[in-house]
């Protein structure tokens, strides 16, 4: 994963809250461009929200298994070549089953345009030991390639048997050579709305022939990544990172919670970084859970729509409240943080955009313009996808994305990044394009910090850009010149 460059505590390190006194903690920012036109049509507000989580030692919970692990592997007939693909997914497979501590429940479906049970050979999940590692193994090694293609009979096996387990985390690790060419079976849609928020899924693809956006549409919708080898051999590598990773996380759940102020509305949050993933409010909240936390970052896009009828221009005014909190009480939260707005008829304050925001706006539209490069290659358009590569290269240098831009230069002769002129390379094979989707959708820190609400200048230690109101204690932005709560007069401070 390209992480860019760490911001101060991220990476470096330097000791993080929490590692000195054994408390696991959150942390929130907020960066937003607080000024908008009060002459827009249809004003929105956007932020990016930065989720900390510190302390959790990398090991995982103590007091039992924290995952329960189901690993699906593509036994269709496109399997069988070239050898090396069948036996790569064994190996990777084994792998995984090797590195889970005693007691995780796990299992093995094999998938075909049915998805039956590999290991156990009943519908139920085995508790990791030295036997039940050594009968999988058997297991895996014995699978037989034959057969089409249904994810969602995949998905939907996988899910019937984390429901019956009491882990706090369920996780698939899904392995594709293939396109859903049996969706009809089972419609992998319906099935990803059933699965939504049930467990986290990482889905990989191996050979030439798996598609990089159905693997996102998965990935982005069960919170997992979407990721593929080119050569067979390095799957077993890569999975062995992946349960390493998984290990340790300790924090089942963290949910966001974003609490809009009258006349203003939440248009969506998702998450940005590391991986792009769908996040959907719970019915009648404005509560998103994220789930499989350890000591990590993650970022999040928030968008409100906002209503400038009757509000106070020149002066900063609450939008929203966002706030981090998890079930089980064990986590040492931040406070409440306020996204703002401040109504403006100057057009040289309303047309700036926060850093941050402009950094995973541009990502978005590097993504798009990979897709719509795929899209020209395979219905023969070289000049096309030559044109949205290009389009691909000068955002990625924008973004100082030396990454991207050298995934980029697989298919294309870069000429001048800053200018997006290429030269698509006559070998560019379909599969490279694949390569290159699934890799574009983890994205990188972007810049530092920009407008930061968090940090905002005369804050209180801790307080996200807001000061107590002296007649009632609510919190008010800290330019505010009334409180929100009580319209008491907040005096200047200097």
């Amino acid at each position: 994963m390209e992480t860019g460059t760490p911001r101060a505590g991220e990476g470096t390190g330097t000791p993080r809250a929490g590692e000195e006194t054994g408390q696991i903690t959150a942390k929130l920012e907020i960066d937003q461009e607080k000024y908008l036109s009060s002459e827009a049509d249809d004003p929105q507000m956007h932020a990016i929200l930065s989720v900390r989580v510190d302390g959790t030692g990398g090991v995982g919970r103590p007091d039992g298994p924290v995952l329960a692990q189901v690993l699906a592997v593509d036994c269709s007939s496109s399997m069988t070549w070239p050898v090396e693909k069948l036996h790569a997914a064994q190996q990777a497979a084994v792998a995984a089953i090797r590195k889970l501590p005693d007691g995780t429940p796990f299992a093995v479906v094999r998938g075909s345009e049915r998805a039956a049970m590999a290991y156990p050979d009943t519908p139920r999940m085995a508790q990791a030991s030295a036997r039940t590692r050594a009968r999988a193994e058997r297991a895996v090694h014995g699978l037989v390639a034959g057969g089409g293609t249904c994810i969602g009979a995949w998905l939907d096996l996988s899910h019937r048997l984390l429901t019956e387990q009491d882990a706090p985390i369920g996780h698939v690790l899904l392995l594709t050579d293939g396109k859903n060419q049996h969706d009809e079976e089972m419609p992998l849609a319906q099935v990803l709305e059933d699965c939504a928020g049930r467990f986290v899924c990482d889905a990989w693809g191996i050979g030439d022939g798996w598609d990089g956006r159905e693997l996102l549409r998965i990935t982005r919708r069960l919170h997992g990544s979407a990721s593929s080898v080119r050569e067979e051999a390095a799957l077993p590598a890569e999975y062995e990172q992946v349960m390493s990773r998984l290990l340790t996380k300790a924090v089942p759940e963290l949910a966001i919670s974003v609490t809009p102020m009258p006349g203003s509305t939440v248009r969506y949050l998702k998450q940005v970084f590391p991986t792009e993933a769908e996040l959907t409010a719970q019915e009648g909240t404005g509560r998103f859970v994220t789930r499989a936390w350890g000591d990590e970052t993650r970022r999040y896009q928030l968008c409100l729509s906002a209503d400038p009828a009757g509000r106070p221009h020149g002066e900063d005014l609450q939008l929203a409240v966002v706030a981090v909190d998890v079930p089980d009480g064990e986590v040492r939260l931040p406070p409440p943080r306020p996204c703002l707005v401040h109504w403006t008829d100057n057009p040289a304050l309303s047309r700036h955009t926060d850093a941050q925001v402009d950094h995973f706006e541009r990502h978005r539209r590097l993504g798009e313009a990979i897709a719509a490069a795929a899209d020209a290659h395979r219905t023969g358009q070289r000049d096309l996808a030559e044109h949205q590569l290009g389009r691909a290269a000068r955002l990625a240098h924008a973004m100082n994305d030396d990454a991207q831009l050298r995934r980029l230069s697989r298919l294309v002769r870069v000429d001048d990044a800053q200018a997006g002129r290429v030269a698509l390379r006559p070998d560019a094979e379909a599969v490279d394009f694949e390569h290159l989707i699934t890799a574009s959708s983890r994205s990188t820190f972007g810049p530092e910090s920009g407008s930061g609400v968090g940090g905002a200048a005369g804050a209180e230690p801790g307080g996200g850009g807001t000061v107590s109101c002296p007649a009632c204690s609510a919190k008010a932005p800290v330019a505010a010149r009334f409180c929100p709560a009580c319209r008491h007069t907040i005096e200047e401070r200097r």
